[in-house]
């Protein structure tokens, strides 16, 4: 007994800090700059150094991808390709680590004796999970395009000069360019890789073998590319003839002629669609993020449906053949890495207030929107009659403006689950 007051006491203390009004999901845009105002400047620390190394992996990657022993110099390329996108996840889950102690979910955690990680431990924790979302919804495009914009503008004319003299340009090339055979090679490499260290991060073994797992799974991925794509190729051709896929086309064409009101539909969620992306399931898949990092859990199928009919489903599942639940963890493997975390991760936000994540988006359209008009005034107050000034004045606008808007963001998504555990908890 003594034991277990000695730990509610310290709790109840920090609890008892809390003022009632900060628990209120309308101050979620007090809190973020409460956050960002106590946290700037190792804030502002993360996001330079990380920036500093991404664009320096970039540039030799860029410098590396023409020469001799060309092939050579492409499976470099596509490893430093994959450092980048490292960089970028380390960059996130370490802005948002330093801002831990800022939250009152954290402090009340430390008061009870929990709650105490350093960033390798989280990183490793939540580096698969995270390289994950960050495959599947897009934000590696980013980086592509990063390192494409690079390798043009290191020098611009000779993009042009192999056009007019009928050379196939290797400008923008590469991570494309990859032979298909030495491909295959390094994804044989790569899956043995995160095979390994993925089974010993399942077991907890090793301080980084999440991280290197992730290394391993964002390798398979990229050096995949060029074999994929040659691929694709050669069996589009093959896939656009067979009886499900014409069959396919024919149904929806009659649809559209038939069925009243079906094209219009099409039209109308084909056009509602992205902005439904950008406004919620974007920000729903950076919350994500912030939950990995902050240590809930967000990533089994069991935490999902626990509570609802699917739970007896999943309970009747277990009972069968262990062919038959491989099979079936296979055929939905895409489905649960894409939408078990974010489902997750909304249903923490909901315990928190149906407003608070209404709030959230919001905020986060917002912050986004507003970074386009600050990038606009950037460039207007610093325009010239000079020609091509603006490749210098570019860098300093676009560092400054991913600077705010990176910086309140990963405010915003921190403050978010500041208010949405700790009301959870209060709430139990």
């Amino acid at each position: 007994m003594s034991g277990t007051s000695a730990l509610v006491a310290p709790r109840q203390a920090a609890e008892s800090r809390t003022r009632p009004w900060m628990l209120s999901p309308y101050s979620l845009p007090l809190h973020m700059l409460r956050i960002a105002g106590s946290c700037a400047l190792p804030l502002i620390m993360w996001f330079a150094l990380g920036r500093v190394v991404r664009w320096g992996l970039l540039l030799l990657a860029a410098t590396v991808s023409h020469g001799s022993w060309y092939q050579a110099r492409l499976i470099l390329t596509v490893f430093l390709f994959t450092l980048v996108v490292m960089t970028s996840l380390a960059t996130t889950a370490g802005m948002l680590h330093v801002i831990r102690g800022a939250l009152m979910e954290t402090r009340a955690r430390r008061a009870a004796g929990e709650g105490r990680e350093g960033i390798f431990g989280a990183l490793n924790r939540t580096a698969l999970l995270f390289a994950g979302i960050y495959m599947t919804w897009g934000f590696v495009q980013q980086d592509v395009t990063d390192l494409m914009n690079i390798d043009l503008f290191r020098k611009p004319d000779v993009f042009f000069t192999d056009a007019f003299s009928g050379q196939n340009s290797q400008v923008m090339a590469g991570l494309i360019n990859l032979d298909v055979t030495i491909s295959l090679v390094a994804m044989v490499l790569a899956y043995v890789l995160k095979t390994i260290f993925g089974r010993r991060h399942e077991a907890s073994e090793g301080r980084f073998s999440g991280i290197v797992a992730t290394f391993g799974e964002l390798a398979f991925v990229f050096y995949g590319l060029n074999a994929v794509g040659a691929a694709v190729d050669t069996r589009a051709g093959w896939v656009g003839t067979r009886t499900a896929v014409a069959a396919l086309k024919e149904w929806r064409t009659n649809a559209e002629a038939n069925v009243p009101g079906f094209a219009v539909f099409s039209e109308f969620l084909g056009n509602v669609w992205p902005y439904v992306v950008e406004a919620l399931i974007l920000p729903l898949a950076w919350l994500t993020v912030g939950v990995l990092v902050y240590g809930a859990y967000v990533e089994d199928t069991e935490t999902t449906i626990r509570g609802t009919r699917l739970e007896t489903v999943a309970a009747r599942m277990q009972q069968t053949h262990t062919l038959t639940r491989r099979a079936a963890a296979r055929l939905t493997a895409g489905w649960t890495e894409r939408w078990i975390p974010l489902i997750n991760a909304f249903r923490l936000t909901i315990r928190g207030g149906a407003p608070l994540f209404g709030l959230f988006a919001l905020c986060y359209v917002g912050l986004h929107v507003g970074s386009d008009y600050l990038g606009r005034a950037g460039r207007y107050l610093m325009a010239s009659d000079r020609p091509y000034l603006w490749f210098v004045t570019d860098v300093p606008v676009e560092f400054v403006t991913d600077l705010v808007t990176t910086t309140l963001t990963m405010c915003l998504i921190a403050a978010t689950f500041d208010l949405a555990a700790t009301r959870s908890r209060l709430g139990r």
